[in-house]
């Protein structure tokens, strides 16, 4: 991600996040990473860490993103992946193992965006040699699932109801995602891909993991629309 930003340089737009230049892609990436090492040192039943706001000049923000990348790096080496840690999703385990897992998709998520800040194109074959590894994309799936997409649907409940299937083909995953209005989200394992959905979305794990993040993707959707829209990520 650093190499492409550096690439693209701060003012260039990022297609896939409109409201964003690249130095704003980094600005995030960089409070998120300050933010997410202080969770890890945080009494776990305490109040949520404050995050500290980077630079805003592009010659001082580039280091200062390095710092606080590298402090949580050392920190999560430090810690056991149950090491008791603050967590700001209710559902999850306070460990720090929720912080690795959260930081390693906010990354490779932020870091396709910058790819298509570089290619200059939102077009989901803009960047072709990017392509996630099955058990990582597998793996973000589920991570959004639970924790992004379920967060978000409990601050702006859903209006729609019915179930989508989510099938990463290559990782030989799936998901039956249940959407109920007023109702917590319910996100269960699919018995068979072939299960009776309202609506679907199919492809590599590579690329459902694009498209339920809500990025250019080649996933096959079909089935009611709506449902799909209703599951967007943060």
């Amino acid at each position: 991600m650093r190499a492409a930003v550096v690439s693209a340089g701060p003012d260039v737009p990022v297609p896939t996040c409109p409201e964003w230049t690249v130095r704003a892609l980094v600005r995030h990436m960089a409070r998120v990473h300050n933010w997410a090492g202080k969770g890890l040192i945080a009494d776990p039943a305490g109040s949520r860490p404050e995050m500290e706001s980077p630079p805003e000049q592009w010659d001082d923000l580039l280091p200062w993103w390095d710092k606080e990348l590298a402090t949580l790096v050392d920190r999560l080496r430090e810690r056991e992946p149950d090491a008791p840690a603050w967590v700001f999703a209710p559902t999850q385990p306070r460990t720090a193992a929720f912080w690795a897992r959260r930081q390693a998709h906010e990354t490779a998520i932020h870091r396709l965006d910058a790819a298509h800040a570089v290619a200059g194109s939102a077009a989901p074959d803009a960047v072709p040699a990017l392509v996630f590894d099955p058990g990582l994309a597998a793996d973000g799936i589920d991570e959004v699932l639970h924790v992004g997409i379920s967060r978000r649907l409990q601050r702006e409940p859903a209006t729609v109801g019915g179930t989508v299937l989510l099938h990463a083909a290559d990782a030989g995953r799936a998901w039956l995602v249940r959407l109920r209005p007023g109702e917590p989200l319910e996100i269960g394992p699919a018995d068979h891909p072939a299960i009776d959905a309202d609506a679907s979305v199919v492809g590599t794990a590579d690329a459902v993991y694009r498209a339920a993040w809500g990025r250019p993707s080649h996933a096959v959707t079909g089935g009611d629309l709506a449902l799909i829209s209703a599951l967007r990520a943060p």
